[in-house]
């Protein structure tokens, strides 16, 4: 798996539990995981890279471990107990200098220092949905939920949030309007947080600004959204919402409402996984119609289509296989079955053969000598 593994540009996790790897260049789909004692509890509920190099996958299960899949060996080299479902799902995991971040539905923010036992704890609050680090300054993180509004966490000064984000304005028959984080992402060279919610909107927040109410607003179809990603532009903002359709929002200063650019359209399912390559012009995503599929940005063409048999919950891109890929990234992709079986094969394998006797029914009589009986051939009669 060696060769396999680092071919691969695009890493997904499924609800069975299978790390699953697409090389674009090869045109083929790999599973890494042990098909033999697959459960349930080892759903993939979040991945993120546990290097700069990307040279190691965190795969964040509902279990509560924390496995680190080696790119270069295609092997799972470490295993870590990180939390127990009573706490919920992982909604985020993130890696510092010196240290792995976790976070799950609860509300529980730990980060695990290396090499030693002990833990730093937050409180973000009850119903996390997404907990997003800050990639230019690697000791902050953003967490957001339902009934949580976006907080900005310092870890090296946890005991409380840099910035809390405050409710929006009653609506126009004057009711509080429910606060729904579903995603974030820190725009680049900003302190702004660009957010979409489960209500349909998307939101940029500015906490350099005395401002706590989001600075820009505008809203998106009529569905929940539940996934966002910058595009390598920078002036816009990808989003996907439950009914799987994908949209790209202008973020120009200047703008009083965001202009709907294009909508990216082939999708079939809830978009559960979104993620913008950082320097091509293009988007994947994944969700609960098993495809994983890869977007240009620019002129909204399907570039990708990849069906992947389980649904699928989350996904990352690599930076550097991608762009030795060129401009023509058209093709179908196979996904190529491990060794000792194919996924679903090994499911039905593992299940018990039933076996029922058909009930006779009361005026039909039980046949002898391989004869019809009179109610046989009556029903036979009706239905020509």
């Amino acid at each position: 798996m060696v060769s396999k593994s680092q071919d691969c540009s695009i890493w997904v996790g499924s609800e069975t539990g299978i790390l699953k790897g697409v090389s674009l260049t090869k045109k083929q789909a790999f599973n890494f995981c042990e098909m033999s004692c697959l459960s349930r509890d080892q759903e993939v509920c979040v991945l993120g890279w546990g290097d700069p190099q990307e040279s190691e996958v965190l795969v964040g299960c509902a279990n509560g471990v924390v496995k680190t899949f080696s790119t270069e060996k295609g092997i799972f080299t470490e295993s870590r107990e990180c939390g127990d479902h009573s706490q919920g799902n992982f909604t985020g995991l993130a890696v510092t200098d010196s240290a792995l971040v976790t976070c799950v539905e609860s509300g529980l923010l730990k980060v695990w220092k290396e090499g030693s036992t002990d833990t730093a704890e937050i409180n973000a609050g009850s119903g996390v949905c997404r907990m997003r680090q800050n990639k230019a300054q690697r000791s902050r993180v953003a967490t957001g939920g339902k009934e949580n509004p976006l907080k900005v966490w310092d870890l090296e000064r946890p005991d409380k949030p840099v910035f809390t984000a405050k409710n929006v304005k009653n609506d126009w028959l004057d009711l509080r309007v429910p606060i729904w984080v579903r995603d974030m992402a820190f725009i680049p060279d900003s302190d702004k947080i660009v957010t979409c919610t489960g209500h349909h909107q998307v939101r940029i927040y500015d906490p350099s600004s005395p401002q706590r109410r989001p600075v820009l607003e505008v809203q998106f179809g009529e569905y929940p959204l539940t996934a966002l990603s910058l595009p390598a532009s920078g002036d816009s903002v990808v989003v996907g919402n439950t009914q799987g359709q994908l949209a790209i929002l202008d973020l120009r200063k200047g703008e009083i409402l965001c202009l709907v650019r294009g909508c990216l359209k082939g999708l079939a399912g809830g978009v559960r996984g979104l993620e913008c390559h950082p320097t091509l012009p293009l988007v994947a995503s994944c969700g609960l119609d098993r495809f994983l599929r890869v977007h240009n940005v620019k002129d909204h063409k399907l570039q990708h289509k990849v069906y992947l048999k389980s649904r699928l919950n989350c996904m990352l891109l690599s930076s550097s296989c991608l762009e030795h890929t060129g401009d023509d990234l058209s093709g179908d992709v196979e996904e190529v079955k491990q060794e000792g079986g194919d996924e679903e094969d090994e499911v039905w394998d593992a299940m018990e053969t039933v076996m029922e006797k058909t009930k006779r029914r009361a005026n039909e009589e039980p046949e002898a000598g391989g004869t019809e009986t009179e109610a046989t051939k009556k029903r036979k009669v009706a239905k020509k």
